[in-house]
Parts: structure tokens; C-alpha cells; sequence
């Protein structure tokens, strides 16, 4: 049962301001914890909570520029929460917990990574692209991005480009913060593909952003 009174949201409103501005910090407090408590996963929920919150937020906001109806927001709304967030946190945190566990972890090591702290990483990973493309790339998709410009296309691949490198850089600081870990800079690897790709979808015309909304509003509700 949730004791709100219990919760340290300010502490929790620091960590959400922090994963944009310095997310290293989150990861110094991680350490402090395990120091302290026996382990980097949050014991407070405040943050989650708080994330919750920000999920129905920007879940208004697509209703509003998708003009849904009650029901398709709901539906819209579950499928954010269950789907884009649970369900895919679950598979990626799960991925990264199996295989950090076995082939980036010295066998000598007696600590390993808990899988409560791989999903702790996706949700601070998670933040910074839900503000982004979720909350402030809706006052420009109207307007902007919705229409077959090469402008639109810029603004809106790019908006997913910056949301794309946050969170691979924010799940590479989350897992390099644990010593018990090696070669942790492979997480990055991946960042010339995404340049690529992103370069490879304003050369083709591909707008991301307009393709995800026709899916939501086609597919989901």
C-alpha cells in the first residue's frame, strides 16, 4: 500500500530535473545506496509515482492533438503505461540485467546486477524521451511536423534522435556506475547506427513522428 506521506517527492522531482541536466549525479546517489542499504534499486516509490503522473500528462496531450474521444484516450492511455512502458521496460531491462550478468560481470565478481536496478535504469532512460517526444514535440506537431515538409521531417526525426541518444547515454552511465561491471562502453556502440538511420530518414523522406501518430491513432485506439 502506498504511504504518500512516506514519499520523498522532492528528492524524487531532483532526480527528473537531474536526468536532463546532470544524469551522472542520479548514479552517485546509486551508489550511496547500495553502501548504505545493500542495494541500487529505488526503496522509495515517489519517483514512480511521479512518473505515473507524467504518463497521464503527455497522455492528455496526444488526446488533445489527436482529437480522441474519452474511450480512445483510455485505451491510448493503458496501452502508454502497459505497452511503451512496463511491457517494453520488462523486456529491456530483462536483456540487459541477463546478458550484463553473464558476459560483462568477472566471474570472481560475487555481486551481480539486480534486475530491480536494470529497470530503475530503463525508467530513468525513459524520462527524459517521454518529456521530449510525448510533451513538448506535441506543440509543434499541428503546426509543423504533421505536414510533408523537409522542415517537418528535421524537427521531428531530430526531436527522436535526441530522445534516442538520451537514452542510450543515461542506460551506459547507469550501468558504468557499477564497478562490478566491464567493457560497459559497448552499450554505446549502437549511436553511429541511429546517426545513420536518422540521416537515412530525411534522405528518404521517412517522418517518424507522423508515422508513430497514424499508428497510435490507427492501431491503437
Amino acid at each position: 500500500m502506498l504511504k504518500f506521506d512516506q514519499m520523498d517527492f522532492e528528492f524524487a522531482f531532483w532526480q527528473m530535473l537531474y536526468l536532463f541536466i546532470a544524469p551522472q549525479k542520479i548514479y552517485k546517489n546509486c551508489r550511496y545506496r547500495k553502501q548504505t542499504k545493500s542495494q541500487f534499486a529505488r526503496d522509495d516509490p515517489a519517483f514512480l509515482v511521479l512518473f505515473a503522473a507524467w504518463l497521464c500528462i503527455t497522455s492528455v496531450g496526444f488526446a488533445i492533438v489527436l482529437k480522441l474521444r474519452f474511450w480512445q484516450f483510455i485505451n491510448f492511455l493503458l496501452y502508454v503505461i502497459f505497452v511503451d512502458c512496463i511491457g517494453v521496460g520488462v523486456i529491456t531491462a530483462t536483456l540487459f540485467w541477463y546478458v550484463l550478468n553473464k558476459y560483462f560481470r568477472p566471474s570472481t565478481e560475487v555481486q551481480d546486477v539486480e534486475w530491480g536496478y536494470s529497470f530503475d535504469v530503463h525508467l530513468n532512460a525513459f524520462f527524459p524521451p517521454l518529456i521530449l517526444l510525448h510533451f513538448f514535440q506535441l506543440f509543434f506537431y499541428n503546426g509543423l511536423i504533421s505536414h510533408e515538409w523537409f522542415i517537418s521531417r528535421l524537427l521531428g526525426n531530430t526531436f527522436w534522435l535526441v530522445a534516442v541518444l538520451y537514452y542510450m547515454f543515461i542506460t551506459f552511465l547507469g550501468y558504468s556506475s557499477l564497478q562490478i561491471l566491464n567493457r560497459t562502453n559497448l552499450i554505446l556502440t549502437p549511436v553511429p547506427i541511429v546517426v545513420v538511420f536518422y540521416i537515412i530518414s530525411l534522405v528518404t523522406g521517412l517522418n517518424i513522428t507522423h508515422a508513430l501518430m497514424n499508428f497510435y491513432k490507427h492501431r491503437v485506439v
